[in-house]
């Protein structure tokens, strides 16, 4: 999580959501990273989530991401849920809870829904003050700013 909180400062000093993602291997190598770079890009999907998944498959060379596990500082909302699954992610772990937007437990839980053929392992709230706080602070400067 703390590479993942990483790459949300990254975010954050580009003015975009301080969101951070990394995907690790089966052995707990890290594979892929991401954050946040809608602004930044123009893309709507570039959420940090999808920017790891992709680094992440590309550097393995497979889209199925079944022995990878997936930390991210934001609970991950419907899209990036939805492509967690897609890919077969075996794992996700996540720090701060997105009661507004959140799609892995709190507004809904599309990862765990039965009625998918992929279901991931899900691990959250690690350094979720620590997450949020981030997030926080951002939302405050730019109200400020």
């Amino acid at each position: 999580m703390r590479q993942a909180l990483d790459e949300a400062r990254k975010a954050f000093e580009g003015e975009e959501v301080p969101v951070g993602a990394v995907v690790l291997d089966g052995s707990g190598a890290v594979v892929g990273t991401g954050h946040n770079d809608r602004e930044r890009t123009f893309d709507p999907t570039g959420h940090a989530e999808i920017v790891a998944m992709r680094a992440a498959a590309s550097r393995l060379g497979t889209w199925r991401l079944s022995p990878c596990t997936l930390v991210v500082t934001l609970e991950p909302c419907t899209m990036c849920a939805g492509a967690s699954v897609q890919a077969r992610i075996g794992r996700i772990v996540y720090g701060a809870v997105d009661a507004k937007a959140g799609a892995v437990g709190s507004l809904w839980d599309v990862v765990r829904d039965r009625r998918l053929n992929h279901r991931p392992e899900v691990v959250a709230g690690v350094l979720a003050a620590e997450c949020g706080a981030l997030l926080s602070e951002f939302f405050a400067h730019r109200r400020v700013g």
